[in-house]
């Protein structure tokens, strides 16, 4: 079993997967055959992310329910996620005297070639984002690695004077020289390894991928660019 640890102060820190952890074998999951070689394991299954999913969105609930929110997708690593948390939450707005009017609203962001991060951050369809103010904003982002392109994305949304931004991330990667840029809401709290499916990319590869699995030196050569 997955040495998982549930941190108990704070929701931030979400759920801890360890640096030794060796992730679940392949042949427990079903995938896409084209796939076949290019993955090393599978670290999170698509039905523990869905669960913790869940949970996140109750915290959101508890935190934000009866104030309207703006929800900025961050795009394309983050729309599964997004998705999915935007459903919890409805459905959640249906079965309770609480309830959280939302838009949703997407951005975004590129700043990796193959498995590198760059200094050079494009944000796309935020140029202007003047709509966003005096708003409670929820910025929902698919994974957090040094936390600079987060920190540089809320530095920019502030520029526009929402009246509050909370950001929730279903990945945060332990990292060195990190910004400690940390969401208020995080799913999983992984090892520095480089992860691909639920809408995470190898160079626009991987994203039909339901589980979130370790790339392999494999599929690192052969989708490379």
């Amino acid at each position: 079993m997955a040495e998982f640890a549930v941190q108990s102060e704070g929701r931030s820190e979400g759920i801890v997967i360890k640096d030794d952890w060796p992730g679940y074998s392949l042949d427990l999951f079903s995938y896409p055959a084209h796939y076949s070689g290019d993955l090393d394991c599978v670290i999170i299954p698509h039905g523990v992310i869905m669960d913790r999913t869940e949970r996140l969105a109750r915290n959101i609930m508890d935190d934000l329910g009866d104030h309207a929110i703006v929800v900025l997708c961050v795009l394309k690593g983050g729309y599964q996620f997004c998705a999915d948390l935007v459903d919890r939450i409805k459905d959640l707005s249906h079965n309770s005297n609480r309830t959280i009017p939302m838009t949703v609203h997407f951005i975004r962001l590129k700043s990796y070639l193959n498995d590198e991060s760059t200094e050079d951050l494009h944000i796309l369809g935020g140029e202007d984002l003047s709509f966003l103010a005096g708003k409670n904003v929820l910025v929902v982002e698919g994974i957090v690695g040094t936390g600079k392109t987060m920190k540089t994305l809320l530095k920019h949304v502030e520029a526009f004077g929402p009246k509050m931004i909370k950001v929730a991330g279903l990945l945060v990667k332990r990292v060195l020289h990190s910004s400690a840029c940390v969401p208020d809401y995080v799913g999983f709290e992984i090892p520095n390894r480089f992860v691909v499916g639920y809408a995470l990319d190898y160079n626009e590869y991987f994203r039909d991928l339901n589980h979130i699995c370790v790339i392999s030196n494999t599929g690192k050569m052969k989708y490379k660019i």
